[in-house]
């Protein structure tokens, strides 16, 4: 007899995995707030707090090139996601009663570790149900959840903080009531839809030429053109910290207000995911143009003197971000087959992390160098990547007609 297909329509499968990303960005973003606080309170000193945070991050992202290809050869992709985000919210508990920094380090990477865990085969679960939903918005409302979280978080704790005169272990301890609604949730989506993949029609599964893909398959040669697009948008993308480095040392903001305003640049990330995600679905990958332009218009108006500048400056990296986190990952469902989806995923978040880092550098060493040469050389690393986004567009359109 067929398959009935799953229980639960795409669009709830799609929300409830986005609230499983909200009660848990709760988690570990109210504890990534406070992890340079929490260390230094333990004896650590800046280069720690700096080596700790540094490898924790490495991890989550370089670890999904091993987790990514293993997910596709294992097919457990509901052990692996449920496995990833249970050691995120069992490790942040345990830092808040953690008398030890060295055993408070191990917790702090082993939480980024969960990440690198459950990212690339959660990328996969919920590119089935957004084949669906549409590509672009499934994946923005994910991440406009997914932000909701991110602010929630660091306000609960730093109420906890408040309330608590500064005791850690509350303000931590609080975190394991969300932590256990996580598992609980994700048990209950695992037993409602076991088989994600009956969201995506078998078809899917095949190359331009009709072949099978399998798990062995080669990725497509549009596949690496569009890594190298946006790999080469993020060497020339600064970051918040720039940014917020920025702010300060101008003397254009208090540092009390730099929170505020990287809430709202998370709002922003938000509001830009929803509305990129529609434009996705609508007019396809030309959509991805607002990428470079953002990326150029960050520095431009981010590191003037003028503070109104600066929050705009701040809230267009918002919105990257937002474009980032939520349409980028749409386009790898539609470039890759399910079958080497999570490998795909994996390798793109390792080859964007490696040019995040490149471009934090980059954009750091220039600020302090030449504002001008900054803006100059984002902009000739924008016009490079736009270039790229135009040849892997046009493979796309030739491996379409071809099929």
């Amino acid at each position: 007899m067929p398959s009935p297909g799953p229980s639960l329509s795409a669009w709830r499968f799609v929300t409830v995995f986005g609230t499983v990303s909200l009660l848990a960005d709760v988690v570990y973003e109210g504890a990534r707030s406070i992890t340079g606080p929490l260390l230094a309170s333990l004896g650590a000193t800046a280069l720690v707090v700096g080596l700790v945070t540094g490898i924790g991050e490495a991890a989550a992202l370089a670890l999904r090139v091993v987790s990514g290809p293993l997910t596709d050869r294992t097919q457990r992709f509901w052990a692996w996601t449920i496995a990833g985000y249970a050691l995120t919210v069992v490790t942040v508990p345990f830092l808040g009663v953690t008398a030890t920094l060295w055993v408070a380090c191990a917790l702090v990477i082993a939480e980024r570790v969960g990440k690198a865990v459950r990212s690339p085969a959660k990328d996969t679960l919920l590119s089935h149900a957004t084949h669906v939903t549409g590509r672009g918005v499934g994946f923005a409302v994910h991440e406009a959840l997914d932000q909701i979280g991110a602010m929630l978080g660091p306000l609960t704790v730093a109420g906890m903080l408040v309330l608590t005169g500064g005791d850690y272990g509350p303000a931590l301890g609080v975190l394991a009531a969300p932590g256990t609604a996580v598992l609980a949730l994700l048990i209950w989506l695992r037993w409602r839809v076991p088989r994600p993949s009956e969201y995506e029609p078998v078809d899917r599964d095949r190359q331009a030429d009709g072949s099978p893909v399998t798990t062995r398959a080669p990725l497509p040669r549009e596949f690496w053109l569009y890594c190298a697009f946006t790999a080469t948008t993020m060497v020339g993308f600064a970051t918040f910290g720039v940014l917020s480095f920025h702010m300060v040392t101008r003397g254009l903001l208090p540092p009390a207000a730099v929170p505020v305003i990287y809430a709202a640049a998370m709002a922003a990330d938000a509001v830009a995911a929803l509305a990129s995600g529609w434009l996705y679905d609508r007019v396809g990958p030309v959509t991805l143009a607002a990428l470079p332009v953002l990326a150029l218009i960050i520095p431009t108006v981010a590191f003037t003197n003028d503070v109104t500048l600066v929050i705009a400056g701040a809230l267009a990296w918002g919105a990257a971000v937002g474009i980032q986190e939520s349409t980028l990952r749409a386009v790898v469902a539609d470039l890759v087959a399910p079958p080497r989806r999570a490998t795909a995923y994996g390798l793109f978040a390792a080859g964007m992390g490696a040019a995040t880092a490149a471009g934090g550098a980059l954009t750091g060493w220039l600020y302090d160098t030449s504002v001008p040469a900054l803006i100059a050389t984002v902009a000739g690393v924008q016009l490079v990547a736009v270039a790229l986004a135009a040849v892997a567009l046009r493979r796309r359109r030739a491996a379409t007609t071809a099929r």
